[in-house]
Formats: structure tokens, sequence, C-alpha cells
């Protein structure tokens, strides 16, 4: 006799027990008749391993095991082959335009790729071992000289080795570097003004800066009624940091022209209000622009407008995965849950069987 538990019932905890027939073939050996109810994990059924696979979309595996008195271990092996069906139903699309990206796993500077679909806003490809050149280039080696042969755009940040390995396989994408990585080192050098004001200055002068860093790298109009207050006394008290803050506000009008020449003058202007300001954090940025200004004006052409914020919006999802499990061990688990996660779940007719029955 075999048992498989099943869906339960009024409180109850119900287990099927059926005989199940084995027969042995001289020439194919041992054969296990097939049952279509059964889940390919031949201890559950199949309607059980959907309802646990549906659960763990929702919550953590320490949840789902507790609330149906299971082992963690046989709730991820459950969540697996429900995620599996999912892939199955949604194979890795063509598309023409890629996002890349990369996300810490752990600490210690482990990183993996992150490919997204910039037209369905998902992503189709996790894997790697850090972010070399060789770890982008093997999303294109299974993505299939066909599928690379559509992709137009590629968004990324500005790390050569994705650019390398981009040019490699696509050569005919046009690379867009991500508004939002530039913007951050944009962030970043208004820190460093921030920090070194604080170390010029003495006394009572410190405390209009003193506790208010992000009060000064947030957009004023995400700022409430107080941020603001704040941030106007700020910007009263110190003109250079009056000057970087302004400097740094207008910088994102780069983005919204739609010709070379007009986001070049702009720039251009940019660049002179800098003259005499004494502001080397600002000064080093623009001369990182200058360096990648081909993959950032790229935007300006109207072919290349596509959402340049999805990416950073796939990984911030990605990272309340990651908080949500606190860390995943398994990383085929996790490339699993981070590739489904966008996919819509399965209907509740779905059958979650074995394909090649022995």
């Amino acid at each position: 006799m075999v048992r498989a538990r099943d869906l339960s019932a009024a409180g109850f905890r119900i287990e099927l027990e059926f005989e199940r027939a084995r027969v042995s073939c001289p020439d194919c050996g041992v054969r296990v008749e097939y049952l279509d109810w059964l889940a390919r994990n031949p201890r559950y059924t199949a309607r059980y391993a959907l309802h646990v696979g549906a659960l763990a979309r929702k919550m953590t595996v320490k949840d789902v095991a507790r609330a149906e008195r299971l082992h963690h271990s046989t709730v991820k092996d459950l969540d697996k082959l429900y995620m599996g069906e999912q892939l199955r139903r949604h194979p890795m699309p063509a598309t023409s335009a890629i996002g890349v990206d990369e996300i810490s796993i752990r600490k210690g500077h482990d990183y993996r790729v992150v490919v997204s679909d910039l037209i369905r806003q998902r992503p189709i490809w996790f894997g790697g071992s850090g972010r070399k050149e060789e770890d982008l280039a093997q999303f294109f080696t299974a993505y299939g000289q066909r599928r690379c042969a559509n992709i137009e755009i590629a968004v990324m940040d500005m790390w050569r080795p994705f650019r390398q390995a981009t040019n490699a396989h696509v050569p005919k994408a046009a690379i867009v570097f991500d508004k939002f990585h530039i913007l951050r080192h944009l962030n970043d050098a208004l820190d460093e003004v921030r920090r070194a004001e604080y170390g010029r200055l003495k006394g009572e002068q410190r405390r209009f800066i003193k506790g208010h860093r992000y009060t000064l790298l947030s957009h004023r109009e995400n700022l409430d009624l107080e941020g603001k207050t704040a941030l106007k006394t700020l910007l009263a008290a110190n003109k250079r940091l009056n000057t970087a803050y302004l400097l740094k506000e207008s910088f994102g009008q780069l983005w919204n022209y739609r010709k070379e020449a007009w986001a070049r003058r702009f720039f251009e202007n940019w660049k002179d209000a800098l003259k005499w300001q004494r502001l080397a954090p600002f000064e080093k940025f623009a001369s990182m622009i200058e360096r990648h200004w081909e993959g950032i004006v790229s935007y300006c052409k109207p072919e290349n407008k596509v959402s340049l914020g999805c990416v950073e919006g796939l990984n911030n999802t990605i990272r309340v995965i990651q908080r949500k499990a606190y860390g995943f061990r398994d990383e085929e688990y996790l490339s699993m849950k981070i590739i489904t996660h966008f996919l819509p779940p399965l209907p509740d007719h779905a059958k979650i069987t074995h394909r090649n029955p022995r």
C-alpha cells in the first residue's frame, strides 16, 4: 500500500492510501503505474502540491511549513514543482530590449547577473558566478543566436565587462546607460561635498549640516513639510552646498531631450556652472560623464526610449524576495523564485504530474 497526502478538509489532515502496480520488464526494467492525480513527488497529490506552491508565492517557506505541518525541505521541493510548471508555461521569451544588472547574494562581493525583458518588464535570466564578461556571456549563449539577433537595446550600468560581453554577442544593439546608476554617482558626489563642508566648518556652523544627509540627498518633492523647512535652512546657511544641490537637481533634465545636440548643449552649460565653485567631486563626476557620453546620450534617440526605471524596480523587488527568506542557500531555488515572482500564478486546474512516468 502507498500513501499520498491530499488537501485537508474541515481542519483534518487527509492522506490517501492506495495500491500502485509495479511491473518488471526484461527489456525496459521496472515500470510503475502512472497516476495523473499524483504529483512528481508521489507522496503528495498534484492538487496538494499546487496548494503548497500557491501558498509559497505569498508566504515564507518557514510559515508554509508551520501552517501545513511539513518539513521546510518538503515545502521547498513542492514549491520547485510549482515554479517548474510556471517556467514550462512561460519559457524565456524573445525581446528587443534587455536590462542587465547584478545583485549581491551574500556578503563578500558575491554577485549574480540578472537580465530582464524591458518590454514585458520581468527578469528572464539569473546566473553567472560574478559580474565578469564571461558571466553575462552565459546568458547570450543560453539565449541563442536567433533571439540575440532581435535585441536592439541593452540597458546597463557603466560596468565595462557588461559592455564588452554585449558588444561581442549583439554588436548591433544600442547600449544605454541606466539613468539611476548615473544619478547614484551624482548623489555620492553631493555627499562628498557635504562631508567636506562638515569637516571645514567649526562649532555652531556644523549644526545646519549634522543629521541632514538624507534631507539633502532626497528630491525636494519627496520631502514632508519638516524636511523642506530643514532643507531650506541648510541651503540658506551654506552657499557651497546650495550650489551643489541645485546642480544635482538640475542634472536629471539631461534625459528629457530628444536630440543629441540639445543634450550636449545642456551638459556644456551644466559644466560651465561648475567653474570657480571648488566642487572637486562634481568635476570628477563630469569627467566620468564625458568618458561615457555615448552610452548616456543614446537615450535621446526616439527608438531608444525604454523604461530606465524598470531595471532598478526589478532589483528592489528581488532584494525584498531575499530579505523575506533571510537569504537563499540554494541558488537554483533563488533563481526560480526571482523569475517566477513576476509570472502569473498557475490556474486552479493546473496539474503538477509526472512527465515521464516509470
